[in-house]
């Protein structure tokens, strides 16, 4: 089935009216208040972790993207797209390896991680993860998590980036626009991994601070589904892009209301799910990971033997402690 055109999508702006009258009231996926205001909160902190980017060298001439097009931009997702893995994960082991928490926290995290590579992304599985993390983090500095966020980049996320994924954000950057990671995790860690990565900036969950400390609260919700998707709508208004012009980047399912947006979407590692919504929409697909395994579940079988055989022993040493 032809791809109708972005012009006439009922939720593309039509040419010379980037936002008429009601835009912002026409959603594919209704958005409760706290999506809304989780989505403006990270867009806010997007804007301003990237005030002090430095500019882009040249734009190439690329045939995709359009080279000059300043109405444009990319959205990758983070987990699973542009790093193997869910980097709230990878901070955790680093927050452990620096005594923040017990081994019994540890488990927990790895048992998430398995559980997240396993089945994807669900909202169950998403509000755990934050609990986990907003309890470790309560009480403690955002500049001492930034700091230590840098550290554990290096340490276990930098060698996890998918080389397919870079490229294509690379090639959004030649051609001279902005690129934005579009993540649950934290917007401190996005954010250092966007600056890592020579990415423009990162929209992620905002949690609330007083006092430049970490209440244990959040902002609205974690930006995940329906949140991304106002998160972006929110960025597109405040940079003056043209969402039929941008490009989004995912692996799964939860990320439809956000491909949706743009004109040019793209399932990369995608999930079952997201798999055959983008064969019927005629989404272009990239697909990076290695095995016939990688193509059915979504992880490489190696990384599978080796996520289980890690919870079952954090299960076992945890039953033996409770004898």
């Amino acid at each position: 089935m032809a791809r109708p055109s972005p012009a006439h999508r009922p939720d593309r702006s039509p040419a010379g009216a980037l936002f008429p009258a009601g835009w912002f009231t026409r959603r594919r996926r209704p958005a409760t208040a706290r999506s809304v205001l989780a989505g403006e909160a990270a867009a806010e902190a997007a804007r301003k972790s990237s005030q002090e980017a430095p500019p882009a060298e040249a734009p190439a001439e690329p045939e995709f993207p359009v080279a000059g097009d300043t109405s444009a931009a990319a959205f990758f997702d983070l987990d699973n797209t542009v790093m193997q893995g869910a980097a709230l994960f990878h901070f955790g082991r680093g927050l452990y390896k620096r005594h923040f928490f017990h081994k019994r926290d540890l488990a927990r995290f790895a048992w998430q991680q398995i559980y997240f590579r396993l089945a994807g992304e669900n909202s169950e599985h998403m509000a755990d993860v934050r609990n986990s993390a907003l309890s470790i983090v309560q009480g403690h500095r955002v500049a001492e998590l930034m700091s230590i966020g840098e550290e554990i980049y290096d340490e276990y996320m930098a060698e996890r980036v998918w080389p397919g994924t870079r490229a294509l954000a690379q090639a959004h950057l030649d051609a001279g626009q902005k690129v934005w990671l579009v993540t649950a995790a934290p917007v401190e860690t996005a954010t250092i991994i966007a600056r890592r990565l020579g990415l423009t900036g990162a929209l992620g969950t905002v949690a609330e601070s007083v006092g430049g400390i970490y209440t244990g609260k959040l902002v609205g919700e974690p930006l995940h589904g329906p949140a991304k998707a106002e998160a972006v709508r929110a960025l597109a208004a405040a940079e003056h892009l043209d969402l039929s012009h941008c490009a989004a980047y995912s692996d799964s399912a939860n990320d439809i209301p956000m491909l949706s947006l743009v004109g040019h979407p793209y399932a990369i590692n995608p999930d079952t799910r997201l798999r055959k919504h983008a064969r019927e929409h005629s989404w272009r697909v990239r697909d990076y990971r290695t095995g016939r395994k990688a193509v059915r579940i979504g992880i490489p079988a190696a990384a599978a033997v080796g996520a289980l055989a890690g919870g079952a022993a954090a299960a076992a040493a945890l039953q033996r402690r409770r004898r």
